[in-house]
């Protein structure tokens, strides 16, 4: 029996609207605005109190370091990191925003996950994320190895491999675009994965279509490395193309126009280029189990659902057995897509569960809602308890976390603060005692490890 347990990225200090993702509309639309971390952090914090008061497993990665002054060094910045950070401001302030970027709130990009069940040698299996589309994300997945390693210690129970090398032919954007689906018909005998991985190009077809506006980051040799790496039966993977249009009107993840839970795909019709196709293959493998749920572009047209976020919502299990659809509240907010969730998840009979509106609107200003800001991690009871302690919630946890950030965040940012030296005194200061609060030890540049 598995258990899944849902790890949130805990906002950063640097929480900043810098408009750095090219295809992420919400982004590019908040760019410049004042942000408020302190406000964010907490926003964060209470869907996780939510989920965990709700019975669920609910688990916390901690934010990067920010600003990053590494990065710089290595691009020709020198002296005192106050001068690295002045010197980046005068003379390359694109490059300040981009290393000060709290992008790793967003764990969903942090790995792709296959349970132990799943996987030949029956460990858990964590590939954190290349993320080499764009400079802010790349300079992540060095730091989110090291900090899997620590919230999943040692190698009885789980493997954390190296990133895929970054190129374009192996551009992994992580779990934010693979979803596992299983037969939960009978929840004490529950079937095994069907793995369906979502890619935005064929590196090595040059004929497949491509999204004309926008970059398409997952390519499909990535998503075959990951299922290799990870031991899972090719029998039980699908791989699929993420419709171009999609992606191109802001779906620059799959997990924008799609989410899964059981056998349960809820998704708009725009999500896959060959979706007679991807069906098909999902039903074969999952029978009777597997319920697909299509939303027509008449009913929520896809500028609508990614500007509501629909499809980023989090689909859950609850102890009981119903589903639960965690949406944002913009989703509550627009009369479209409250209809339909109303319609699929108003707790009535014949409808799939039931929902919860929870406002995570800092996050969502700059591009991520509530699926973005978590990685699931189906897990047995013993691979649970090897978890490092303080990195699963508890009410008392929660409340240090919460008395932590009011104690060290701003409650206003603007990109010209990055500036100032004493915003990376300020972050450096939270996480050193972040990382005694969750008990990991050691796992940023500035500890000396």
């Amino acid at each position: 029996m598995l258990r899944e347990a849902n790890f949130d990225g805990l906002v950063g200090p640097t929480h900043n609207y810098a408009g750095l993702s090219l295809g992420n509309v919400a982004s590019a639309k908040h760019a410049g605005r004042v942000s408020n971390p302190r406000a964010a952090a907490l926003q964060g914090l209470a869907k996780m109190r939510a989920l965990m008061e709700l019975g669920l497993v609910q688990g916390i990665l901690p934010p990067q370091e920010r600003p990053d002054t590494s990065t710089p060094r290595l691009l020709g910045f020198a002296g005192s990191d106050a001068q690295v950070i002045r010197s980046m401001a005068k003379r390359s302030p694109l490059l300040l925003a981009q290393v000060s970027s709290a992008s790793s709130m967003w764990s969903a990009n942090a790995a792709t996950v296959t349970p132990s069940v799943d996987a030949d040698d029956g460990r858990v299996h964590l590939t954190p994320a290349n993320l080499k589309s764009m400079l802010h994300r790349s300079i992540e997945p060095a730091t989110t190895a090291r900090v899997l390693r620590a919230v999943f210690p040692g190698s009885k129970h789980f493997v954390v491999h190296e990133p895929l090398p970054a190129c374009d032919a192996l551009g992994d954007e992580g779990a934010a675009n693979h979803t596992r689906l299983y037969d939960a018909t009978n929840p004490a005998r529950p079937g095994p994965g069907v793995h369906l991985f979502v890619y935005g190009t064929h590196h090595a077809d040059r004929r497949t279509p491509r999204p004309a506006k926008f970059p398409a980051r997952q390519t499909r040799e990535a998503s075959e490395a990951v299922a290799r790496l990870h031991g899972i039966d090719p029998e039980r993977c699908v791989f699929a193309q993420q419709n171009p249009g999609a992606i191109d009107a802001g779906a620059f993840h799959n997990d924008v126009v799609c989410v899964g839970n059981a056998g349960v795909l809820l998704y708009h019709e725009m999500a896959f280029l060959q979706e007679a196709k991807v069906l098909g293959q999902l039903r074969r493998l999952l029978g009777k189990a597997f319920k697909p749920v299509r939303v027509s572009s008449k009913d929520v047209p896809i500028k609508t659902a990614v500007r509501t976020y629909l499809f980023n919502s989090q689909l859950v299990t609850l102890e009981g057995g119903e589903m639960l659809l965690v949406a944002p509240t913009q989703t509550r907010d627009n009369l479209r897509t409250r209809r339909v969730v109303r319609s699929l998840f108003g707790g009535d009979k014949g409808s799939l569960g039931t929902h919860l509106y929870m406002d995570v609107r800092e996050s969502m200003h700059n591009g991520g809602g509530p699926a973005c800001l978590r990685l699931r991690v189906p897990m047995t009871d013993a691979q649970l308890a090897a978890v490092a302690p303080g990195c699963i919630c508890t009410p008392g946890q929660l409340d240090k976390l919460e008395d932590w950030v009011g104690r060290h965040y701003r409650q206003r940012l603007v990109p010209a603060d990055l500036a100032d030296p004493k915003l990376l005194e300020e972050s450096r200061g939270a996480l050193a005692e972040l990382t005694k609060i969750l008990g990991i030890g050691r796992v940023y540049r500035f500890q000396g490890r």
